[in-house]
């Protein structure tokens, strides 16, 4: 398991608006707003953003009704990282991923989506740079808005093995994790975050699987 280790000081004063000036990273963590969503498989992307904003010590969350979303932006080195959470549904959060890069001018190659992974088993983390949304609704909205050339970190939660006739995956996916799998979910987000970390200070997103058990 790659460690991760702290990199260069933050700076929180970054504005929340754009000069086009800087080289910027959007780093989107994907999920559904609600305490009835905490802590559920679906709501991975989420779990992980939080950690990275507080592990790169990023300033606190603020509300964006206008971009729909919830903001995080701080610099690091000589970057500029927008850290988010979409505030729509999963289904719509292409919206605000849109809204986003818009309001800050970001291309879509800059853009990094955290989020879950039903057919990927649970301890693995897969990285790509471009692709389909394979089922995923929130990856498809997002990929239906601003076009599917953009970084995804995929990090698996695995499905049961049951008959086909049993198996809901929408319940599935909204329901949180097991004991055992609850233990690991920092391993998963420090894991996470040092992939993100990896992708801001370098120029290419690397390619490659990862586990966190």
């Amino acid at each position: 398991m790659a460690l991760f280790q702290k990199k260069p000081q933050t700076s929180t004063s970054a504005p929340l608006y754009t000069l086009g000036l800087e080289k910027s990273k959007l780093i989107v963590g994907l999920g559904n707003i609600g305490q009835e969503y905490e802590q559920t498989r679906h709501n991975v992307g989420f779990m992980c953003v939080d950690h990275i904003v507080k592990a790169l010590e990023l300033p606190e969350w603020i509300t964006k009704k206008d971009l729909k979303c919830y903001l995080s932006i701080g610099k690091l080195g000589d970057k500029r990282i927008i850290a988010m959470k979409p505030s729509t549904l999963m289904n719509n959060s292409g919206d605000a991923v849109m809204a986003v890069m818009k309001f800050y001018k970001i291309v879509a190659r800059d853009v990094l989506v955290v989020h879950d992974e039903l057919d990927i088993p649970f301890g693995q983390i897969r990285v790509r740079e471009t692709g389909g949304s394979a089922g995923h609704n929130g990856i498809k909205s997002i990929i239906q808005k601003i076009g599917s050339e953009f970084g995804r970190v995929r990090v698996g939660i695995g499905s049961p093995i049951l008959d086909d006739s049993k198996f809901d995956s929408a319940d599935f996916v909204l329901s949180k994790f097991s004991k055992d799998e609850q233990s690991l979910l920092n391993n998963m987000q420090r894991e996470v975050t040092a992939i993100a970390t990896e992708y801001i200070y370098g120029e290419n997103l690397n390619i490659e699987s990862r586990s966190f058990l």
